[in-house]
């Protein structure tokens, strides 16, 4: 049966940009199609084309492009999708180009082309021949979120069940199974379990009652039970207590896995001694991701045991998770033991200066880290000092420094730009929302002057800054050769130091981010600021002037 959209049914989803619909794709196909078949100046210099040979290559740039952007936007899956949009619209617009230049099919290719239609095997050129040998990634999770019953399970599913495929990772994501669909999939999966070794089974039963969706997930660990899996992701499921044990075959048969993604599942305390109880082993684990959970301090415990015997760990995200002081201290001596950490991300907590000053001693001993997201801490002066006194002696190879909401001030600014100036290596530094005012911000800037020729985002939002510290730091960045963005919005610049700063940067005027919050009298703005929501309609008008552009 078909797809029944989930906006009708009882549990709200978030809007993003990403993915856009099948209705929005359809539209940029069609707008591609006029673009390749009407007069314009390229159509004159290379020739339009033929209807059907316009629809044919508009439908593959608009894949291409789509796939291309999708990648991008699985790489930051919390964000709103906006940058994914556009580099959608760019991809199409640079695809669209060479399609153009390219011109209209010569009358030998046409003929060519007839023939291979029209010959008895119908082969595809090599080049463009895929088989399902040589597939191995099948994913049902592009468009919009959707339920799925037996019927639509049967067809959607159809590839899995060709004979010698070599699937090895599957997502069923965005997509929610009721149990028809679910027992569909269960041989299925039953069959393929020896090859798969990712797995993602993140979203898979929005809007389902709870009784229902415990039976969908019972299923499917059953199903998978005794895979060795390299990567599992059950996300996205609010999982809760009971939903880590309706998976718990599944995890207790997992000795070798290699990256365990838990984000936005409702993981409580109970949830996560639950998941340190029901994981054998962890001794191979890389990547583990907690994201927007409601662990606590004693959750964080449980956490901070699995983190312990987990020697290997690269990537750790425990963002969002309600810990406190002691849950965060607990969580800091575990880390001491992933002397291999490459990426740490710790925001939107409240470990205090107490925690912070744990995490400081563990991260003396990180000499691989690389991105560090520390932001909404409450670190204080105390704590962000401990930690850049850390860092400053640590990762020589840092590229993102993230300490935005700390209530930084300038007392701390020595210590902070002593390690800003060491860490020659970083691309994105952000210490928005503190109180550095304009005497951290000139000490920020000379920290910055000397090498730091990889930087590219510097914020410095809401921090109090006048005049002085926002001319200083727009001529530092300006000078690096790679620099993008200059965030300084939402300070206290006066009208005249707005207009030296747009003079900065008169020839590069997009690496300088919005002043529209700037406050040039320096009061006090108490009001709050909506966020953006994105819907479809914004999509649209972000893709509805698509333009082919010359390459300079």
């Amino acid at each position: 049966m078909d797809a029944v959209s989930l906006e009708t049914q009882r549990r709200p989803f978030s809007i993003k940009l990403w993915p856009p619909s099948q209705n929005t794709r359809q539209m940029l196909v069609e707008r591609m199609n006029k673009n390749l078949t009407t007069k314009s100046i390229f159509t004159q210099r290379y020739g339009v084309l033929t209807p059907e040979e316009a629809e044919e290559n508009a439908k593959k740039i608009e894949n291409a492009a789509f796939s291309t952007a999708n990648q991008h936007y699985e790489k930051e899956p919390d964000g709103d999708g906006s940058s994914a949009v556009q580099l959608y619209a760019r991809e199409c617009s640079k695809l669209l180009l060479e399609v153009l230049k390219r011109g209209p099919r010569t009358k030998e290719d046409a003929e060519v082309l007839s023939s291979e239609k029209t010959n008895g095997d119908r082969e595809e050129p090599p080049s463009e021949k895929v088989t399902a040998e040589h597939e191995t990634f099948f994913d049902i999770s592009k468009g919009q979120r959707a339920f799925i019953e037996a019927e639509e399970a049967e067809e959607i599913l159809r590839p899995l069940k060709e004979p010698g495929n070599s699937y090895t990772k599957i997502c069923f994501s965005n997509r929610s199974f009721g149990l028809g669909a679910a027992r569909v999939a269960e041989p299925i999966l039953v069959s393929l379990k020896s090859q798969l070794k990712e797995v993602d089974l993140s979203d898979i039963v929005p809007g389902r009652p709870e009784s229902e969706a415990l039976e969908v997930m019972n299923i499917f660990s059953a199903a998978l039970e005794g895979s060795i899996l390299k990567s599992l992701n059950l996300s996205d499921n609010a999982l809760g207590e009971k939903g880590v044990k309706a998976f718990g075959a599944l995890l207790k048969s997992q000795s070798c896995l290699e990256e365990l993604y838990l984000m936005n599942d409702g993981i409580s305390e109970e949830a996560a001694r639950a998941v340190c109880e029901l994981i054998p082993s962890t001794e191979k684990l890389r990547v583990l991701q907690f994201h927007n959970n409601m662990t606590g301090d004693e959750g964080a415990l449980a956490i901070s045991e699995v983190v312990k015997h987990s020697p290997l760990l690269e990537d750790f995200r425990c963002s969002s998770t309600r810990i406190g002081s002691e849950g965060g201290t607990a969580l800091s001596e575990a880390l001491e033991t992933c002397t291999r950490l490459k990426k740490l991300d710790l925001r939107d907590n409240m470990f205090g200066v107490e925690a912070g000053v744990a995490l400081s001693k563990a991260l003396s001993k990180h000499a691989d880290l690389n991105e560090i997201y520390l932001s909404y801490l409450n670190l204080e002066d105390e704590g962000a000092i401990a930690i850049a006194n850390a860092l400053k002696v640590s990762a020589p190879l840092l590229g993102v420094l993230e300490l935005a909401g700390n209530d930084i001030t300038a007392e701390a600014a020595p210590i902070l730009s002593a390690c800003i100036a060491a860490k020659q290596h970083l691309t994105k530094l952000n210490l928005a929302e503190n109180e550095l005012k304009d005497e951290g911000a000139i000490q920020i800037s000379k920290a910055l002057e000397q090498g730091h020729d990889q930087l590219k985002e510097v914020d410095l939002s809401t921090n109090h800054i006048r005049r002085a510290g926002a001319r200083h730091l727009a001529q530092v960045v300006i000078q690096k050769p790679g620099f993008k963005l200059l965030n300084i919005n939402s300070n206290i610049i006066s009208d005249e130091g707005i207009d030296e700063l747009k003079e900065i940067f008169k020839k590069s005027a997009d690496l300088l981010g919005s002043l529209e919050e700037n406050d040039p009298e320096g009061g006090d703005d108490d009001e709050e600021s909506g966020e953006d929501k994105g819907d479809e309609d914004g999509l649209e008008s972000k893709l509805k002037n698509l333009e082919v552009k010359q390459d300079d």
